[in-house]
């Protein structure tokens, strides 16, 4: 349980991982929290309707590029969660990185140079382990290199070090989060687990990258919260100018994700297709454990097993919830179009 309650501002709030922390800040803490959100396509106002109305969120609609609104909100917070971006990867190899330049490296900026002006107690990046690229060596510990592979991956490791120097150069109380590959409840259908799920649930093939062999360390999203919210409570003597990741130490290959989806939806695994690989694939992601619970305490606590049940329940039971997704996704250049209604 946490102790003293805090302000705590969640950028990017509408999204899939900070919806799900959100909730859990509001479940789990006596914390104050405003939620920021731009609402494009990643954000989604409806991952937060079950809380909304919630006394202790508040939630305004802006942009982490607007310096004017970002200087007042920092204003009035004592904690900064970081966890605004442009996350789409295919987007960002297919239509351009100028988005993800402007949202992922100079939103942040904007946004440290708020807390400059305004300290706050701790300023905590959500970056990510696409930063380190194919693993050199496994697991992957917060010293691996960092080789992205996609514009995407190159702009959130402009972030992160972007914050890293923010440290070093004015010494602000700055935490550099890295998890690795989130899954469960309200994650867009673009990423591959909730994809394989709702394409299973139509009866449609499941389309899988190259041989499926691209493997990576799966994270359940409450886990991930639980552990943000374990950093807002650190000695921040302990976190300061720290990369920290986020994982479970287990990687999983792709393929063998479809097979457990389909088996676990009764599913054929016949509905397995293989398309031409990615381009900038990673071929393995897999990360260490060991520094998050030296400096934290936390560690991951759900199985894979479990997390995969609870999640292909979820969308089973939220069908509304995702097919409105990918109806709005549809509607845009990057879209996917919503697999048909079964008859």
């Amino acid at each position: 349980m946490a102790g003293t309650a805090k302000r705590v501002l969640v950028t990017g709030g509408a999204g899939f991982i900070p919806s799900n922390l959100i909730r859990h800040l509001l479940a789990a803490t006596p914390h104050e929290v405003i939620s920021l959100d731009a609402l494009t396509y990643a954000g989604n106002i409806d991952n937060l309707a079950d809380v909304l109305a919630h006394p202790r969120l508040s939630f305004v609609h802006g942009d982490i590029r607007d310096a004017k609104l970002m200087a007042e909100v920092v204003s009035q917070v004592d904690v900064v969660v970081n966890a605004a971006a442009e996350s789409h990867v295919e987007k960002s190899i297919i239509e351009g990185a100028s988005e993800f330049v402007t949202t992922n490296v100079e939103g942040t900026q904007i946004l440290l140079d708020a807390v400059r002006r305004s300290p706050v107690e701790r300023f905590i990046l959500i970056s990510s382990s696409e930063v380190y690229g194919t693993a050199d060596y496994a697991p992957m510990d917060e010293e691996h290199p960092l080789k992205p592979r996609s514009p995407y991956a190159a702009t959130k490791a402009g972030a992160d070090r972007l914050a890293y120097s923010y440290w070093t150069t004015y010494d602000m109380p700055v935490v550099i989060v890295r998890p690795f590959n989130n899954y469960g409840p309200f994650q867009n259908p673009e990423k591959v687990i909730p994809r394989f799920i709702t394409q299973a649930l139509c009866d449609q093939p499941l389309t899988i990258h190259g041989d499926g062999h691209a493997s990576r360390d799966w994270l359940y999203v409450e886990d991930d919260a639980e552990a943000i919210a374990a950093i807002i409570e650190a000695d921040i003597d302990k976190v300061s100018g720290e990369v920290l990741n986020v994982a479970t130490g287990i990687d999983i290959p792709v393929s063998e994700i479809a097979d457990m989806v389909l088996d676990a939806l009764g599913k054929p695994r016949s509905l397995k297709v293989h398309t031409p690989e990615r381009l900038g694939q990673v071929d393995r992601h897999i990360g260490t454990t060991e520094k998050m619970a030296e400096r934290t305490g936390w560690r991951a606590r759900t199985t894979f097993e479990d997390g995969l049940e609870r999640t292909a329940a979820w969308y089973r039971e939220n069908e509304a919830w995702w097919r409105a997704v990918l109806q709005k996704d549809a509607s845009s250049a990057s879209s996917f179009s919503a697999p048909a209604r079964r008859s």
